[in-house]
């Protein structure tokens, strides 16, 4: 149902998790001066880390996720930067709650 997108984007700083599709538009052109309209995945983080927002532009509109975990908090990837770029299957990890920080990837 969604596409793949071509980046995958994780904000460093959390947003004010009442902030909706223009919100997180103008955070991602503004504060990490990026093109919210290229097919980049903006990935959010509110100040408690126990909700994240994903906006995604695909073909005439966005797409916005929304996930809240009931218990627990996210283990955002810390950064120097203010974003860090992620793949897809780091994505669907951080979904299910695992920390990126103490995975480590098989050689292949």
């Amino acid at each position: 149902m969604i596409p793949t997108p071509s980046r995958i984007l994780v904000a460093r700083d959390p947003v004010d998790g009442r902030k909706a599709i223009d919100g997180l538009a103008a955070v991602a052109e503004l504060h990490l001066r990026e093109q919210p309209l290229d097919g980049t995945c903006f990935v959010f983080v509110n100040r408690r880390r126990n909700a994240l927002k994903a906006l995604l532009w695909t073909h005439g509109g966005f797409v916005l996720v929304h996930k809240r975990l009931e218990r627990g908090r996210f283990a955002w990837p810390t950064s120097e930067a203010d974003r860090t770029t992620i793949t897809a299957t780091e994505l669907l990890a951080l979904l299910d709650g695992l920390d990126l920080s103490s995975a480590r990837k098989l050689p292949r």
